[in-house]
């Protein structure tokens, strides 16, 4: 006995509604609980998807629960030059979108959250993607321990940072997003964006 197109969506849409359940959170799936009063009947409340992706045999639509970051995260840091006076080269990872998204800069910040130095980028890397900048020179001590971190407009800080020194190298970790928050008004700060 074959499965008709009709049971074959059935079956498909039982398992895409489990799956949904489960990525939710849901640990009891309310067509295959018996219904008594405590386990009220389903409601039929409009499901809101992010994103939807469709699958090519049965086109059934699937929710997808996890969007794209709206912030940017350093993925690497190279330092050269000399003492007090060292070049950075900062590579980044960010959603750009146009101007209307994009990372605007890079900077670094000492532990207690004073600017050291900061990389105002003067257009949107749509289609550069990751992106290396360059910049300096910063007035560090080899064994000053700093931070390397993006900001993404508009959305602000809040991706991956990069903690380190120059003798010691850097390892990407996360930065409260309430470190150092008034640097987003301080100057340099950009004018526009080309592109």
């Amino acid at each position: 006995m074959g499965i008709t197109r009709k049971k074959w969506l059935s079956v498909g849409l039982l398992g895409v509604l489990f799956l949904v359940g489960c990525s939710a959170g849901i640990t009891e799936n309310p067509l295959l609980t018996p219904m008594d009063d405590d386990h009220p009947a389903p409601t039929d409340a409009p499901v809101k998807p992010t994103d939807e992706v469709h699958l090519e045999a049965t086109n059934t639509p699937i929710v997808k629960t996890t969007s794209p970051s709206s912030h940017a995260d350093i993925m690497s840091v190279s330092v050269n030059g000399e003492q007090g006076a060292y070049n950075f080269s900062v590579t980044i990872s960010s959603p750009d979108e146009g101007c209307n998204q994009y990372a605007d800069w890079w900077e670094v910040v000492s532990q207690d959250g004073e600017l050291l130095y900061r990389r105002i980028l003067l257009h949107s890397h749509v289609n550069e993607q990751p992106f290396t900048r360059s910049g300096g020179p910063v007035t560090i001590e080899p064994d000053t321990i700093i931070w390397v971190r993006a900001h993404m407009h508009p959305t602000g800080y809040g991706g991956t940072a990069m903690k380190g020194s120059v003798v010691g190298g850097f390892e990407p970790t996360g930065l409260g997003l309430d470190f150092a928050t008034q640097l987003a008004d301080t100057p340099p700060l950009p004018e526009g964006c080309d592109f």
